[in-house]
């Protein structure tokens, strides 16, 4: 095997670099790499189909929020990463209004108030509820991001109706 050992590589404007067909650049197990800005460095995901009765369920008051237990956990890889949520989950509510949040441990990422979401309108009804968010958790340590849910009164439900997939994705993005 030969070695071929340079400072820099570069191509001509216009130009691209190939490798050749059934080989691999390994870029990763020869040291670091720096991706460009906006990249997908790691995605982790979950995604789950409950019922009602085998769902989240929330009764809360107006000044709490508890946690559901749909959570997942990232380790960034620097600390100038973002990671973007999201979060696709049923809602139903006995009485309304209602509100969704992401927590990145204990801290609300969305408004203290009413959250990301706030669910108003008819009550007794699945809903889809669509979460997203661009954080900045400034660490190399696990996150973990959680729902949380409020209702002024009565039960929030969250999971789905049986045959509803929620889903939970963490895209950790070069800075």
């Amino acid at each position: 095997m030969s070695t071929l050992e340079l400072k820099e590589l570069s191509h001509p404007s216009g130009e691209v670099i190939k490798i050749a067909a059934g080989k691999t650049l390994d870029l990763k197990s020869q040291g670091s790499v720096t991706m460009p800005t906006g990249s997908v460095l790691q995605v982790v995901s979950t995604t789950n189909t409950r019922s009602q009765n085998g769902g989240y369920f929330l009764t809360t008051t107006a000044d709490t929020w508890p946690s559901s237990t749909f959570a997942l956990s990232i380790t960034p890889t620097s600390t100038t990463s973002k990671i973007y949520v999201q979060i696709t989950v049923g809602a139903y509510m006995t009485v309304g209004p209602a509100a969704l949040s992401i927590f990145r441990g204990s801290t609300n990422l969305g408004g203290a108030g009413r959250g990301f979401i706030q669910m108003e309108g008819s009550t007794a009804v699945w809903r889809t509820e669509h979460l997203q968010y661009l954080d900045s958790p400034n660490t190399t340590s696990e996150v973990t991001y959680t729902l949380h849910g409020r209702i002024d009164s009565g039960t929030l439900y969250l999971s789905g109706d049986g045959d509803m997939k929620n889903t939970f994705t963490l895209m950790e993005v070069s800075a």
